[in-house]
């Protein structure tokens, strides 16, 4: 099973590292094994090769493996521990929906299948950046609870999304990075005309 669920993180990955979604130094993949434990990448992964090796199973009580996984590893716990539908999590860091965050308290796709999607979507602030990883494990996943969303994208800092299939967050963050980038070029064209 762990190894079934390796390579599906394996192969998307790879595919959201190819369009700069996740990163060398930023982004995160994992998927529930079992009520209590959970496969992650290691704090040193680089996406664009993952191996088994690059994956470390963890269950909720910490022990010494915990110092090898990634550093969102605490917030990937909580929202397995807090939302039973989650199956898989990622944290991405899509460019042009980040950059957009910085700028706009919502993001409403333009276009007709992010609209379609999407409608508007909220972009929530962590307002410090100072202590956030110290905060972050607990209010991502209650910003997801408490407004009914799989998706939660914070202010410059990306995006969080669980699911029960892989490849749905992988597509579902390739639509809303291209409804943001499709925002970007609309509002240069704008800008242009005036």
């Amino acid at each position: 099973m762990e190894q079934y669920l390796a390579n599906e993180l394996k192969n998307v990955s790879l595919s959201m590292f190819r369009k700069d979604f996740i990163g060398i130094f930023h982004g995160s993949i994992s998927a529930r094994v079992e009520h209590n434990k959970f496969l992650i990448n290691k704090k040193d992964a680089i996406f664009d090769d993952l191996k088994r090796s690059d994956f470390i199973e963890l269950y909720s009580k910490k022990d010494y493996r915990w110092n090898e996984a990634s550093m969102d590893a605490d917030i990937h716990l909580n929202i397995y521990k807090n939302i039973n539908e989650a199956k898989y999590v990622c944290y991405a860091m899509p460019p042009f929906i980040t950059a957009y965050s910085l700028i706009h308290d919502t993001i409403t796709p333009k276009d007709y299948f992010g609209a379609q999607k999407f409608g508007s979507l909220r972009v929530y602030d962590p307002k410090l950046y100072d202590d956030w990883y110290e905060r972050a494990d607990i209010e991502i996943y209650r910003q997801m609870k408490e407004n009914s969303t799989n998706l939660l994208i914070i202010k410059g800092y990306g995006v969080y999304i669980y699911d029960r299939d892989i490849n749905k967050i992988a597509k579902t963050i390739a639509l809303l990075e291209n409804s943001a980038k499709l925002l970007y070029y609309a509002n240069g064209f704008e800008t242009r005309r005036v």
